[in-house]
């Protein structure tokens, strides 16, 4: 039998309900999960912010969810190489990427590898930006992500 091996990548910052969400369902479907999360310096090109959250730390938390058997710090801007440094049979998204050029390039180049692209419902409820822009004070008490979720 194969063991089917999962990648959830994410930036993991202001760790929320939604990050153990991807992982929870991710772990359901692969037989060892490994998470990369993004270095500050790859958040800062990708996303063009730097987490609040250093990495050392975002890579402790989320190696202490019990679904994730491995986490490790995302270092390059493409997925096919850290394929190739990682090693992994299906990589899960946030269907916010689905039917976007960056959605449809992910898809393209894990094709042609034979990896499978996942995509999972993104909590729309809660995220690190907004959870950013709450305690910048930008979000009125009552959208206060916190409340919603907690």
């Amino acid at each position: 039998m194969t063991t089917r091996i999962g990648y959830a990548p994410g930036v993991y910052d202001l760790f929320h309900i939604g990050h153990l969400n991807i992982l929870k369902h991710a772990r359901s479907q692969c037989d060892h999960l490994i998470a990369g999360v993004v270095s500050d310096e790859m958040s800062q090109l990708t996303k063009g912010k730097s987490p609040v959250v250093p990495l050392a730390e975002r890579l402790e938390i989320v190696r202490s969810i019990r679904y994730v058997d491995e986490a490790v710090a995302e270092v390059v801007p493409d997925k096919l190489d850290t394929w190739r440094e990682v090693g992994f049979d299906i990589i899960f998204k946030g269907d916010d990427w689905r039917g976007t050029a960056k959605g449809r390039k992910l898809e393209a180049d894990f094709a042609t590898v034979g990896v499978e692209v996942v995509y999972f419902p993104y909590t729309m409820h809660t995220s690190s930006s907004l959870l950013r822009r709450f305690l910048a004070g930008v979000v009125p008490e009552e959208d206060n992500p916190i409340a919603v979720t907690g």
